[in-house]
Order: structure tokens, then C-alpha cells, then sequence
């Protein structure tokens, strides 16, 4: 090749470099530059919608533009990631996951990667459950529950939400690291559990702290244990089940924010920072208490790594316990 034409082909590629650098440059320091969507991949009113709508109404107020939440419900989340994964990458779609994204690629097949196809943008707040039984069965914490369960072969049973869910994927952890048996009742959502249990036809359940608090309160049912490793702060008096003979158990439901896998850096980083901010908040961080989500403010990489971290975890219950979607 001769002088003149390597001369042109590296001014040549000077010159697309500045662009592509000025053309980031530009996206980042002008973002957002219109309304931005927070994608929600399960129907109004759920734990999920409930979470996105306190983070987008703060979040629209530090980036100065609104953030509306678009709910796609339908096939376990998947229909609302597809619409982030093919969305434009400049970090105006936003999508809130859930902690059914640690399962859905072993249950289903996916038509995107959620590592591969996603940016972590902020960790928003995790959500554990607690392990219920009624107030009859005579048990007071986990070790008498083992002893008892032991005693007692394929006489005890739980309740928890559909099959592929956390609450679900939770007793077939904890099954397997107590040894003992208890057969999965499948319920539709809390509010047909808690008449079951109430009335002595369920023996246990796991679910929502929060929901679960008000009558474990009221001596209707008996705590025995939070699945996170540290008590849950909407409910400090109630101990985990790591303290009360299953080793390291955890099992807790999480929120965080993902956008389109190429969408520029700086983007992604402004808007962790906005995010980490907003949980910092007083006035945030109550509502989502109230809600029985304790804030997580954290970098992308936290988040990341907790995906990575609970799709291996869930990967082996399910494949060990053998469940298959619904």
C-alpha cells in the first residue's frame, strides 16, 4: 500500500473516531432528551408495579424528564423483557426486574439472554419472604419443624404461588437443606392462601413478610422464619431461618433496573447514580418499606452479579427438583 493511501485510511479512521466518540458524547451529556419508559413486565398493582412507580415518579424529577411505567404483563415477564431487549439502545426503556428472572431461562426458552442482551443499571431493593405455620401445628421454630416433619413422613404440606415462582423455588431449597419432605400445594396468589391456612387445611406457606406480619402479630399464625440471611427490618423480632437451623439459607425477592445491552456507558452510569440517590432518600426509602422492599442503592456491577448469582442458584433447585413450567 502506498504512502498516500495509508495516509488516507488513517485520517480516514481519525475521523470516524471523533465522530463515534462526539455522537456518545452527545447522547450522554443531552440525556434524556424526551420522556423515558420503565418497561414492567407484570400486571398493575403487583409488587414489581408497585416498586417501578415509586422509583419512576423520583427518578423522572432528578432527570427532569418523566419516566412513565408501561405495563406489558403476560408470560412470566418475558413479553415486557422482549420489548426492552428490542427497544432503541439511548436508555430512554428502561425495564424493571424481577426476582423471577433468576428462573425463567431454565424454565422457558427465551428468545433474548438476559446477560447478554441486558445492562445492569441499579439495584433497587430486595423483598424476603417468611416460612408460616398454623398456629396448631405444634412447632415453634425450624428445628422442632425438622423434627417434627421427620416424624411425621409426607404428612405435611405448603403453599406457595405457581410453580416456577420464588416462593415455590424457596421451599424446595429449603427442603433440601433441612432433609425433610413436605408435599407443594400450588395456589393462584396470597389471598386464597391465607383462608387455607386460617382455617387449618394448609400446614405452612412462604410469602411475603409484609403480608404475612398482621397475623403472625395477632397469634393467627406462627413465624418461624425469614429466607433472607440477615431479619427483615419491616419485621426485626421475627428470626431467620439461618439462625434457626438451616446454615445460610436465602432465598428473597428482588427489584432492579436493566436497559438495552448497547446503550452508551455514560448513560447507563448517570443513571445509576440517580437511582443509588433516590433510595438515599427519606421519603423513598419509607414508602418502600411500607411496601416490605428494603433499598439496595448499589452500582451496576452489584446488580450484574446478583443476576449471575441467582440464576445459577435457582438453575440447580430446578433442575434437581425437577419442575417444570406451568
Amino acid at each position: 500500500m502506498s504512502v498516500w493511501w495509508r495516509q488516507l485510511w488513517w485520517r480516514a479512521g481519525l475521523i470516524c473516531g471523533v465522530l463515534c466518540y462526539t455522537h456518545v458524547g452527545y447522547s450522554a451529556s443531552g440525556y434524556p432528551q424526551r420522556p423515558i419508559r420503565m418497561v414492567v413486565g407484570l400486571p398493575a398493582g403487583g409488587s414489581t408495579d408497585v416498586m417501578g412507580r415509586i422509583v419512576a415518579t423520583r427518578l423522572g424529577d432528578r432527570l427532569g424528564q418523566p419516566v412513565v411505567v408501561d405495563n406489558r404483563p403476560g408470560a412470566n415477564g418475558i413479553i415486557g423483557i422482549t420489548v426492552a431487549v428490542q427497544s432503541q439502545p439511548d436508555g430512554h426503556t428502561l425495564v424493571m426486574a424481577a426476582g423471577s428472572w433468576g428462573t425463567i431461562g431454565t424454565l422457558y426458552k427465551l428468545p433474548f439472554d438476559l446477560q447478554r442482551d441486558l445492562a445492569a443499571v441499579a439495584f433497587v431493593g430486595t423483598s424476603p419472604y417468611v416460612l408460616v405455620v398454623q398456629s396448631v401445628l405444634p412447632v415453634k421454630n425450624m428445628a422442632e419443624l425438622v423434627a417434627y416433619a421427620k416424624s411425621h413422613p409426607g404428612q405435611l404440606n405448603y403453599a406457595a404461588s405457581t410453580p416456577g415462582s420464588l416462593q415455590r423455588l424457596a421451599g424446595e431449597l429449603l427442603k433440601r437443606n433441612s432433609g425433610i419432605d413436605m408435599l407443594y400445594v400450588p395456589y393462584k396468589g396470597t389471598g386464597a392462601v391465607i383462608p387455607d391456612l386460617l382455617g387449618g387445611r394448609l400446614d405452612a406457606a412462604i410469602d411475603n413478610v409484609l403480608v404475612m406480619a398482621p397475623f403472625i402479630r395477632k397469634g393467627q399464625l406462627r413465624g418461624i422464619g425469614v429466607t433472607s440471611m440477615k431479619r427483615s427490618v419491616v419485621f426485626p423480632e421475627l428470626p431467620t431461618l439461618a439462625e434457626t437451623g438451616v446454615p445460610n439459607f436465602n432465598a428473597v425477592g428482588w427489584f432492579g433496573l436493566f436497559t438495552h445491552a448497547k446503550t452508551p456507558q455514560p448513560i447507563v452510569d448517570r443513571l445509576n447514580q440517580e437511582v443509588s440517590g433516590l433510595l438515599r432518600e427519606s421519603a423513598v426509602r419509607d414508602r418502600l418499606l411500607a411496601q416490605g422492599a428494603e433499598p439496595q442503592p448499589g452500582s451496576a456491577q452489584d446488580l450484574r452479579a446478583h443476576l449471575a448469582r441467582e440464576i445459577e442458584t435457582w438453575r440447580k433447585v430446578i433442575v434437581e427438583a425437577g419442575i417444570k413450567a406451568d
